[in-house]
């Protein structure tokens, strides 16, 4: 029975570093230049991902249950938390830009030193304490996931301000089809079972598990293009303030928007900044980089609106999880070639209709992990699916992202729902 009692901290040493060495790949190709810039508020900057994921695991696991523990550098623990404020105080988010030091190289050496100690604790643990330890284990792995993403989309910002339009990652020009065309399928009135239950790892916001009464719609076959995209912009659907939420068409006129993020127009052709250079609009790819607003007043300009989460979950339960995540590392959304149901997850996050706000019977855990998710149900939309940037093993079906509604810089895009005729 040896043999297996080894396992278990074998493969969950074996997940702990599988994830934390895609982070590393994921910077691979920067220079320390680009890990420290903060291009907003909203972006943090790269050496800052690297180094959060670390007092994650550090302030969570190591200074929980590794006896004697003692940091290294112990004001690493106010600049790394980000808002768990039973963790302590915290340096302001807007000013993550500002850290000089500990430099990139100071940073990886960090991890380094926090891996080291995971691996003595886990790999020493009694089962006892593996009950413990586990679980946290596991909310780490997922947390620097989530985390990769960030780093994604951030430095996507990062150098999108740079004139100079640097490449992340290299991707060979390609030659696309047109999707097939886009319906709409209908789904009949259902008492649908909403949330995660049983056995694998889920966040705390997708559950308890519920019914809701999911009246009869239709769902798109697939998201919008950037073709379809264009229509709605060539039919001035930016100066029409018929189709857009009021405080959307305050938002427009403030931040003069008149295309997605990162779009420019140059020459009479939309050109967009992606993580593989600036290229031509494909009209045959997804639109993305979308806010709520956005994808609201595109539904209502083509009579249509967006699914409200309950509706989304109710068909998604039923698909595999399939699709262009950020393993495939395009980091980009590609075109579907399939004619039915297509692309529910990966490529894009699906914006839905639906308010983040808690489920029936749901409770935050006490302490600073549960401020993870719970306090911010407020004033933000639910998006379903995952995008190019998500990791496969990370989504579920039962997965709530959510982001206040003015927000454009996450892979977000546009699948349409009508109520039943």
């Amino acid at each position: 029975m040896q043999p297996l009692v080894q396992a278990r901290p074998e493969a969950l040493l074996v997940r702990f570093h599988d994830v934390r060495d895609f982070s590393r790949l994921l910077a691979r190709d920067l220079e320390p230049e680009d890990c420290v810039v903060q291009s907003m508020p909203d972006v943090s900057p790269t050496k800052w991902h690297l180094a959060h994921t670390t007092w994650f695991f550090e302030t969570f696991v190591l200074k929980t249950w590794q006896k004697n523990y003692r940091p290294a550098i112990p004001e690493y623990a106010f600049l790394f938390n980000s808002y768990y404020n039973a963790a302590g105080s915290m340096h302001r988010r807007d000013l993550r830009g500002l850290i000089s030091r500990p430099t990139v190289a100071e940073s990886f050496r960090y991890r380094e030193n926090i891996d080291l100690h995971i691996d003595d604790l886990i790999s020493s643990a009694s089962e006892e304490l593996l009950d413990e330890i586990e679980s946290v284990m596991v909310l780490g792995i997922h947390h620097e996931q989530q985390h990769q993403e960030l780093l994604v989309t951030d430095i996507k910002h990062v150098l999108a301000q740079n004139p100079l339009h640097p490449i992340f990652r290299k991707r060979p020009p390609e030659k696309t089809a047109p999707p097939p065309p886009t319906h709409f399928i209908d789904f009949a009135e259902t008492i649908a079972t909403i949330g995660h239950t049983g056995p694998g790892f889920s966040y705390d916001n997708e559950g308890p598990q519920h019914r809701a009464l999911v009246q009869p719609f239709s769902l798109a076959s697939r998201p919008v293009t950037c073709g379809e995209y264009l229509r709605f912009i060539e039919n001035d659907g930016y100066r029409r303030p018929e189709f857009w939420l009021s405080l959307g068409w305050m938002t427009v006129n403030e931040q003069r928007w008149e295309a997605p993020l990162y779009w420019e127009k140059r020459d009479g052709e939309w050109w967009h900044f992606t993580l593989s250079g600036f290229r031509p609009v494909d009209e045959n790819e997804p639109v993305t980089h979308v806010s709520y607003f956005e994808a609201d007043a595109f539904a209502n300009w083509s009579g249509a609106r967006l699914p409200t989460e309950f509706e989304w979950e109710s068909v998604a339960q039923r698909e595999m999880i399939e699709g262009n995540f950020v393993e495939s590392e395009r980091f980009h959304p590609a075109p579907t070639k399939a004619a039915g149901l297509s692309q529910l997850f990966g490529d894009v996050w699906e914006w839905t209709r639906s308010s983040y706000s808690p489920y029936p019977g749901y409770r935050a855990a006490p302490g600073a992990l549960g401020e993870y998710n719970g306090k911010f149900m407020c004033n933000q939309y639910v998006l379903r699916g995952g995008s190019c940037a998500t990791s496969k093993s990370h989504i579920r079906a039962t997965y709530r992202n959510f982001f206040q509604p003015e927000k454009r810089w996450q892979f977000n895009g546009i699948r349409l729902a009508r109520d039943a005729a």
